[in-house]
């Protein structure tokens, strides 16, 4: 398969998922400053899921760019990444829906910490296909910030039971 075909179709799977999020957003009753209020939480929300997303659309853009060829095994690791990403529109209206408290906060953990595994694999898939000596592995390198988002993540949703609002931040620095 080519890349572009691979390319494509998980930046049209990213597209729907943001449209499915925006829509999520509904148009606040009143047109003063305060009918914002109670719109705000989903709004924040939906803020952080796009950010998150726009980042795993560029490191996804540049993962197949380095990569030479897509193989069965590289499209089958893609998918589990896709699935993950679906998520974020639930998780992302829970969150807003509920002002960000300890149960939508935790799942929304969950989701986060079960994609960056999923990218993971297919950043080694790739890697595996090319070899340890290719120039994605040595873009890769060590990634810290790869290893430590998945400890990160769990901590978060452990805090997200103790103090939301510092699991909130943990998700925030993750960008």
């Amino acid at each position: 398969m080519e890349k572009n075909r691979l390319e494509a179709f998980s930046d049209g799977v990213l597209a729907i998922i943001i449209t499915i999020m925006v829509l999520e957003m509904k148009v606040p009753h009143g047109s003063d400053l305060e009918a914002l209020k109670p719109v705000l939480p989903l709004f924040l929300s939906y803020v952080l899921s796009f950010v998150y997303l726009g980042i795993y659309w560029n490191n996804h853009h540049h993962l197949l760019k380095a990569s030479g060829r897509v193989t069965g095994a590289i499209m089958w690791a893609n998918l589990p990444l896709l699935f993950w990403l679906s998520l974020f529109p639930f998780v992302t209206g829970w969150i807003g829906e509920n002002s960000f408290t300890s149960v939508p906060m935790a799942l929304y953990g969950v989701v986060q910490l079960l994609a960056a595994i999923a990218y993971y694999i297919l950043q080694k898939t790739i890697v595996a296909q090319q070899g340890r000596d290719s120039r994605l592995a040595a873009s890769i390198g060590r990634d810290v910030k790869g290893k430590l988002s998945p400890v990160l993540y769990a901590i978060a949703m452990v805090l997200s039971f103790v103090r939301p609002w510092m699991a909130g931040c943990i998700y925030v620095l993750l960008h």
